[in-house]
């Protein structure tokens, strides 16, 4: 049978072909499929880069033909437009690029505080959605319902009218020793600047880093070993006792910067402006209806008769939920938590509506006055594709610690 085969495909092959050198290897490494597989999609990539150099030489031909500039040479202009709202110092002597820089820095700004605010509510809300408390279950079940089937622009243009319909300044709602509440946002003390605080943040980081290091030493130990440290009590310890150390030799600063009115607004202190509360708020718990879903769905996933076994061990609630479910749902929770996350970053674009001046809005005012929309559109999906992709890569480092490790 393997010679009738041998016979058949040197008869099928060309006259000539027996005639160059090494033309049975070459006629044998065509007959491979993952050979023809990579040539097929080599040239499906030839095709793909031609077709893309065909369509940008075109775009660029018919701009210059109407007298439209092109390139990005725009960046190094004057803004000539301020912003409200900066993270860092931007006047309108400064050029496209810096107003940019400004537009992307709160971007990820609002995206990282709304991260954590739905993950806060997602996961409460989550929980609450599989409470033995009839109540609380209806409860958290009613609110996921609520703002999952809500369009997340009409919750920010919401949240926005609800801000702006609170009373002035002058009469502000006060929140006790916390700030005040008014259609400008909501004010409250920080903090007065002094290096000392600079010291205690320090301090916490490496408390932080400590308390790592603590997990992972107790870790080892508990697996080769056969020892536990009680890395409950030191991680509490480290977090709590070294910055207040730290804080007590850098002198003790107490001094507190408080929200004063004066005129027509408050000055000192911290004010988190309308816009920026209405497009947190929206987004925030959009994305928390999804994340409980998730949460629900993953701790459901536990098989019951473990949960039967913690109770039958006298395990509490708290711990059960610390030591048993948590750490065993998160591997079913943190992949879908990723889509939630990269769709909340691009949702942040919704700012546009009420006035923040994140990227889409920033960008929109540059088209306006520049003129170059494709370029500024490009610049747009870059930058959310990186952050897109930023995202996804830490969740995916993240999913490997939390995964289940296979011997």
């Amino acid at each position: 049978m393997k010679s009738s085969q041998k016979t058949l495909s040197s008869a099928s092959a060309p006259p000539w072909l027996g005639t160059l050198p090494y033309s049975r290897r070459l006629l044998n490494a065509f007959d491979s499929k993952s050979l023809r597989a990579w040539i097929y999609q080599c040239l499906l990539g030839l095709l793909i880069v031609a077709f893309s150099y065909w369509l940008y030489a075109n775009v660029v031909e018919n701009l210059r033909s109407q007298n439209i500039a092109t390139g990005f040479g725009f960046l190094d202009h004057t803004a000539q437009f301020e912003i409200g709202e900066k993270l860092i110092t931007f006047t309108p002597r400064d050029s496209y690029l810096r107003a940019l820089g400004v537009g992307l820095l709160n971007t990820l700004y609002v995206t990282l505080c709304g991260i954590v605010l739905a993950t806060l509510l997602g996961f409460s809300v989550g929980i609450a959605r599989v409470s033995r408390n009839w109540l609380l279950a209806r409860l958290a079940g009613g609110y996921v319902e609520l703002m999952r089937n809500i369009p997340v622009i009409l919750q920010v243009i919401f949240w926005s009218v609800v801000i702006r319909n609170l009373p002035s300044p002058r009469d502000a709602i006060e929140l006790g020793s916390l700030g005040f509440l008014t259609n400008r946002g909501l004010s409250f003390s920080v903090p007065a600047a002094h290096h000392g605080w600079l010291w205690t943040g320090s301090a916490l980081l490496a408390a932080v880093l400590i308390s790592l290091i603590l997990k992972r030493v107790a870790r080892y130990m508990r697996e080769n070993v056969g020892r536990s440290l009680p890395t409950g009590r030191l991680t509490l310890a480290a977090i709590i006792g070294l910055p207040l150390l730290v804080w007590w030799l850098s002198g003790a600063p107490a001094e507190l910067d408080r929200p004063i009115l004066r005129g027509f607004n408050f000055r000192g202190g911290f004010t988190v402006s309308p816009e920026f509360t209405a497009l947190l708020l929206g987004i925030a718990l959009y994305s928390s209806a999804f994340i409980a879903e998730i949460v629900r769905a993953g701790i459901q996933s536990i098989p019951k008769g473990q949960l039967e076994a913690a109770r039958a061990l006298s395990f509490s609630p708290w711990h059960m939920m610390r030591h048993i479910i948590i750490p065993q749902a998160m591997r079913v929770i943190v992949p879908p938590l990723t889509s939630q996350y990269v769709s909340l970053s691009k949702n942040s674009s919704i700012a546009v509506v009420v006035g923040y001046p994140e990227l889409a809005n920033i960008s929109n005012t540059l088209m306006n006055q520049t003129g170059q929309a494709l370029e500024v559109i490009a610049i747009m999906m870059v930058v959310y594709l990186t952050v897109s992709i930023v995202t996804s890569l830490l969740m995916n480092l993240f999913n490997r610690v939390v995964a289940i490790k296979e011997r």
